[in-house]
């Protein structure tokens, strides 16, 4: 079997499955955002129920609305905090409490390599950088408050081999990037809609777990179920549990080598992620905001790569420059270590761990026919504020070297020159 195939049989008490099979299986943890959780908790209560199955197995998380920016974000906080007491919630984490719940659970050791869950979002395939399985159950997550589970289609998996060192200043978001780009288009000739893609390849053997994230994290908008690495132990190392690697004889959809030693960095225009094109393809396209942060690229890692870039240079006149740490402990080593002073000598706004702009604007929104360049999850018309704003992404190193400029620029251009024989973390 593939990872994917041990994942949902072992989850479902089978021997074996194989793609198409429908199977129930029951997860060991299911996360809710501070976003849904008043929803799921009306929907329940409307047909009867007072509780839920395996409350001490559910995670509510605040990330989205991190700052009550309106009275509404502050009756739902008050909400949530009722409801996880109501329901006898086993992890609740409150504004202040984690950071995003995308990232901090992996940090912590809620979420760990084996691990079979379930989530309301669809970023949820982070946890894949670990070896950890998570299925976006979407507004099926009542079912499974509910019932402990929801039907699942065993899905086919797709094999990516990754080769070949990228120059310095291509980050392994410029890879996500890229990659959704050429499946989106066809043009690497395999389906990705409801698969899995399991990465493997030199490249991936020598990616942090935040490079892994990254990978995870972009691939998901395309429409593509889940992503899955090698597992890593909490310490970073390689996870000997023999089970949590695919067998030498497993049945892969397809399997793709690619080489990315000619890769350059990228950026998604406005609409999608898979919208990518050569940076100096948008060259000169001036900005007004800059975001680094989200589920995507909130690791210690991305900062500092993003800091290094920096050196000592201010954000351009006009610019707001919004940084967002993922996680209460990357936001304290941060501070620990310099980089929050780095970003705001340079003239940054630093806000709380979590979401940050990504979730709707929900601090740092964008105006009427403002340009952005970040590192979003998604770029979608009215992602982080004004539906007319026009919302770019790119790399932690092309959204700083973009803050300074004042316009989208190639982040080569202002690498170090110890840099920039580097590949990014």
């Amino acid at each position: 079997m593939t990872l994917a195939e041990k994942f949902l049989a072992r989850a479902s008490g089978k021997p074996s499955v194989k793609p198409g099979d429908i199977v129930l299986p029951e997860p060991e943890l299911v996360i809710v955002h501070d976003g849904y959780v008043e929803s799921a908790h009306r929907q329940l209560a409307e047909i009867g129920y007072r509780r839920i199955t395996r409350p001490e197995r559910v995670a509510f998380v605040t990330d989205h609305q991190v700052i009550y920016t309106s009275a509404a974000s502050i009756a739902r906080a008050h909400a949530n905090r009722r409801i996880a007491k109501d329901w006898r919630i086993g992890h609740f984490y409150d504004a202040g409490q984690g950071g995003h719940g995308h990232l901090f659970p992996m940090e912590t050791g809620l979420v760990r390599p084996g691990m079979f869950l379930f989530a309301y979002d669809m970023h949820c395939t982070n946890f894949g950088a670990i070896g950890a399985f998570a299925m976006r159950a979407g507004p099926s997550v009542v079912s499974v408050l509910a019932t402990g589970t929801t039907w699942t289609v065993v899905p086919h998996t797709l094999r990516i081999l990754l080769h070949g060192e990228p120059s310095g200043g291509v980050h392994p978001r410029d890879v996500g990037f890229w990659l959704a780009g050429q499946l989106s288009a066809g043009q690497l000739g395999a389906d990705f809609d409801y698969r899995v893609v399991e990465f493997g390849g030199p490249f991936c053997e020598r990616l942090s777990l935040a490079g892994r994230v990254a990978l995870c994290n972009t691939l998901t908008e395309i429409g593509v179920l889940n992503i899955l690495f090698p597992p890593l132990s909490p310490t970073g190392a390689p996870s000997d549990d023999t089970w949590l690697y695919s067998d030498p004889d497993a049945c892969y959809e397809a399997t793709l080598t690619l080489d990315l030693s000619q890769l350059a960095p990228q950026v998604a225009l406005p609409g999608s992620p898979d919208r990518a094109v050569p940076v100096a393809d948008t060259a000169d396209v001036r900005i007004d905001h800059a975001y680094l942060g989200s589920c995507g690229s909130g690791m210690y890692e991305d900062f500092q790569a993003a800091a290094e870039l920096l050196a000592g240079s201010r954000v351009a006149p006009g610019v707001r420059f919004i940084v967002v740490p993922g996680t209460i402990e990357t936001a304290k080593r941060m501070a620990r270590e310099g980089l929050a002073q780095r970003f705001l000598d340079a003239g940054a706004v630093m806000l709380p761990p979590g979401c940050g702009p990504c979730a709707g604007g929900a601090g740092g929104p964008l105006g009427p026919n403002e340009v952005s360049i970040s590192t979003a999850a998604t770029n979608g018309a009215g992602r982080m504020g004004a539906k007319d704003a026009h919302c770019y992404l790119g790399s932690p190193l092309t959204v700083a070297a973009s803050a300074i400029a004042g316009r989208i620029v190639d982040p080569r251009g202002s690498l170090r020159p110890a840099l920039r024989n580097t590949v990014s973390p």
